[in-house]
């Protein structure tokens, strides 16, 4: 090899998808932080599609600001207020609209509850403090009932986000979404059981590669935009 010239991709370039040429770059923004009553007490109904808050907004500014000085090719976000107006807020610097992807929702937590009763009126105190623990040890969504169940929510996160791969080779792509469908992915390529293996905070950044069939997480949870010496606004 001759001074200058580019070294052959070897094996750990090609299975990590560095210094690769046309690779896809999914680029994960969770929302920012949402207006939201305590879903174990207020109506169901009231919980599934909460605006953003006061910090939530200011989050969202931040992040958009973060990705104005790099190419975006296109901004996907999931329909809930809190995710569209956090892929808004990233676009608007790039002249797009995002393009929006039913699929890409949070998992749907007590979503059989009827819309007017409060999870806690419906299931009990004893019960809602057991799903807790259960939650805690096992992670996994299937121990919330009347909800989503965890291969449901899997299979479809996982599906979308393939679905906009296949239609965006080689571009840098903003995914603006939530903290249940960025576990559902990482954990998926990275061969995770867990539903929630981390817990991303508000408008923070992870990163995946994908191109020549194989998939690389490069980052998770990203958050150095939303902090300096004298402020932060990193919240979960």
């Amino acid at each position: 090899m001759t001074q200058g010239q580019a070294r052959p991709p070897m094996v750990f370039d090609r299975a990590f998808l560095t210094g690769v040429e046309g690779i896809t770059e999914l680029i994960f923004v969770r929302h920012g932080e949402q207006h939201i009553a305590d879903p174990r007490s207020g109506p169901v109904g009231e919980t599934f599609d909460p605006p953003l808050s006061e910090r939530g907004e200011q989050q969202a500014k931040v992040v958009g600001e973060r990705l104005s000085v790099d190419r975006i090719d296109v901004v996907y976000a999931s329909p809930l207020k809190r995710a569209l107006e956090t892929g808004r807020q990233i676009a608007r610097h790039h002249r797009l609209e995002p393009v929006v992807v039913d699929d890409l929702r949070e998992v749907e937590v007590f979503r059989d509850i009827p819309a007017d009763r409060s999870a806690i009126d419906f299931l009990g105190q004893g019960l809602l403090l057991g799903i807790r623990e259960r939650m805690l040890r096992e992670k996994k969504w299937d121990v919330y009932p009347y909800s989503e169940s965890s291969f449901e929510f899997r299979k479809r996160t996982v599906n979308a986000i393939e679905s906009i791969i296949a239609q965006n080779e080689g571009k840098r792509v903003v995914i603006a979404c939530h903290g249940g469908v960025i576990n559902a992915y990482a954990g998926h390529i990275i061969g995770v059981d867990y539903d929630m293996f981390f817990r991303p905070a508000h408008c923070s950044i992870s990163i995946v590669f994908s191109g020549h069939g194989a998939r690389a997480l490069q980052s998770l949870n990203d958050v150095h935009h939303l902090r300096t010496n004298e402020w932060t606004l990193v919240s979960h």
